[in-house]
């Protein structure tokens, strides 16, 4: 017994060995009695996988860096990050939370680096979601009557920067001076897409996705709270807009009023 028990100990240090070198091939020295031509395979393997993958899942913060810093950034990522998850599909996620809540900010990292992340990150997370729409919705009824349901892939997003323009030749140094409000959703043939929308928007979403109210009700809430905007001017906008909403699936059906 103690001679598996001492293969399996020798076995178990020989993993973790080689896991700590591949995860830091320039600080940590592969194990003696393995051939380097051998562990040169899963290195390379193993790093261009990962890297890859995130390149691919946040190409604009890819298209920001440097080759040295890029390689730099997922280098530090694969030694000192513990993933929670072993898929693939999740190593964006992975890779977010390490900027969140692990790399301290340097030089080369631009301010709106976090919400660039996330922003790049929604877009696989919602395709790749589970949730579903319901069913027994109407997509044809009374758009004051009836209630807005919202779809459950339908992310309201708020940014101090304009994420959405960011790029090689947009680098924002300082935040905007309002907040840049986004709608990311998948509309009902599976497509992700994106649309900017203002804080009355934000606003009437967060109210539907709040409780069971109708249209009517949440075109009253909302000009209750802008008691500066003339109403019925409010409610002809209010109209077409849930009317665009639906259009796009962003709400994604209409309920009938319950009645007592």
């Amino acid at each position: 017994m103690s001679s598996v028990a001492d293969k399996t100990a020798r076995f178990q240090g020989l993993q973790r060995a080689l896991a700590n070198h591949l995860r830091a091939p320039d600080q940590v020295e592969a194990p003696e009695d393995i051939e380097d031509r051998r562990v040169a395979i899963y290195r390379d393997l193993i790093y261009n996988n990962i890297e890859s993958f995130i390149a691919s899942g946040f190409p604009v913060l890819r298209s920001l860096y440097s080759d040295e810093h890029w390689h730099k950034m997922v280098r530090d990522f694969v030694q000192h990050h513990t993933s929670k998850s072993p898929y693939f599909l999740q190593i964006s996620e992975e890779f977010l939370t390490y900027l969140q809540q692990e790399r301290e900010q340097r030089e080369e990292d631009p301010a709106f680096l976090l919400e660039l992340a996330h922003y790049e990150w929604v877009e696989l997370a919602l395709d790749v979601s589970t949730e579903e729409i319901p069913t027994d919705l109407d997509r044809q009824g009374d758009l004051l009557t009836s209630i807005p349901v919202v779809s459950p892939l339908v992310w309201s997003l708020s940014y101090r920067f304009p994420v959405h323009r960011i790029g090689p030749t947009y680098q924002p140094q300082e935040p905007a001076d309002s907040p840049t409000f986004l709608l990311v959703y998948r509309d009902l043939s599976d497509e992700v897409s994106f649309m900017e929308i203002n804080a009355v928007t934000a606003r009437l979403l967060q109210l539907a996705s709040e409780g069971d109210v109708t249209g009517e009700q949440l075109l009253a809430q909302i000009a209750a709270e802008l008691p500066q905007v003339d109403s019925e001017a409010l409610f002809g906008f209010g109209i077409e807009l849930l009317q665009k909403l639906l259009d796009n699936g962003v709400i994604a059906g209409l309920r009938p009023q319950a009645t007592e």
